[in-house]
Formats: structure tokens, C-alpha cells, sequence
């Protein structure tokens, strides 16, 4: 039987940081969100890869903002444009006393173009 030689430290610690995590503490839908925030014109493939998930499920969810009035969506040429509204409360009762800019702001800073 082989033996297993202790990996460094410093080892592991970088493929921890390149491994994607196991959860995250927000949803797909708040990421989805940010993407957009930070770049009203990105393109859902774009999205759909920063995210980690497929393109179909940043479409659905991206319906499923605009249904609920997070997101609105300008036609400009062949590209879209969205405008996030800030002015929401967040959705869950534990967080409907925040607005959605209170979630982007911390998380962008002055990153935001919209």
C-alpha cells in the first residue's frame, strides 16, 4: 500500500481557493441580479458563466425577475439593456425591511454602471 505524504499547507490552501464552494449565501437569483447591476449590457452566456450554471437558467431566472419587477429590459439594436430596481424591498420576510440596493451596494461598491 502506498503511503500518502502530508500535502503543504500552502498547497492546500490553493486548492481550496480554486475548487468552487460546496454553497454560497446567496442565491443564484442574487447573483444573477449583481451580474446585471454591475453591467446593465452583459450578455446572459457571460452571466451564465460567472454564475456557474447554464445559460437556460439565467433566461428563466432573469423572466422571473422582470415578472416580479426587479429587472426591466430595453431593446438596443440586437443587444438588450437592463435597469435594476433598486427601490424594491428584498423578497423574504426576514430581509423585506432592506431594499435591493442595500444588496448591491456593499457587493459592487463603486463598481456599479447602472
Amino acid at each position: 500500500m502506498p503511503t500518502r505524504r502530508p500535502v503543504p499547507r500552502s498547497s492546500r490552501a490553493a486548492t481550496a481557493s480554486a475548487a468552487p464552494a460546496p454553497w454560497t449565501f446567496l442565491t443564484n437569483h442574487a447573483h444573477v441580479l449583481i451580474c446585471i447591476a454591475e453591467n446593465p449590457e452583459v450578455r446572459m452566456r457571460d452571466v451564465a458563466t460567472r454564475v456557474g450554471v447554464t445559460e437556460r437558467a439565467v433566461q428563466r431566472i432573469v423572466s422571473e425577475l422582470e415578472e416580479a419587477g426587479f429587472l426591466s429590459r430595453e431593446r438596443v439594436g440586437r443587444c438588450n439593456r437592463y435597469n435594476v430596481n433598486t427601490a424594491l424591498p428584498l423578497r423574504h420576510p426576514i430581509e423585506q425591511h432592506c431594499m435591493v440596493s442595500s444588496l448591491l451596494k456593499p457587493i459592487l461598491g463603486n463598481r456599479r454602471s447602472a
